[in-house]
């Protein structure tokens, strides 16, 4: 099985979110995400800050077999973009919640997290999709 941090919030489209207990988070893809596509090969970010909706397409990661969007999942602004998983998205796979994180928001509303699922609701989601 993947593994699922206790520590972070996940969106049911495979994204996890960590607070970073200043009003903003970190997002990446989860390592079951990761593992499903398979090795990453392109990674394209969000395009300068910007303000965006929770569920909005605002990434996109391909691998050998697919693209994949990639969902904000809160709503509020993109603050910064990880650049070096443009130059080596194979970060992505082999450190999902480490250096392979995506981009940095500023919430527009803090409660937005209880909205997202905990570890063990990530679970039973991977759990449903095998």
């Amino acid at each position: 099985m993947s593994e699922i941090p206790t520590d972070l919030r996940y969106a049911a489209t495979h994204e996890w979110v960590r607070d970073e207990g200043d009003g903003t988070v970190t997002v990446g893809i989860t390592d079951h995400a990761q593992a499903s596509l398979g090795d990453l090969v392109f990674v394209e970010l969000p395009e300068g800050e910007g303000t965006t909706e929770a569920g909005a397409a605002c990434a996109v990661v391909e691998s050998v077999k697919a693209a994949s969007d990639i969902y904000a999942p809160v709503d509020g602004e993109i603050t910064a973009v990880n650049d070096a998983v443009r130059d080596e998205p194979e970060l992505i796979n082999s450190d999902p919640y480490g250096e392979g994180w995506l981009f940095r928001m500023r919430m527009a509303d803090a409660g937005a997290l209880g909205e997202l699922l905990d570890a063990d609701g990530y679970a039973e989601v991977v759990e449903a999709e095998s």
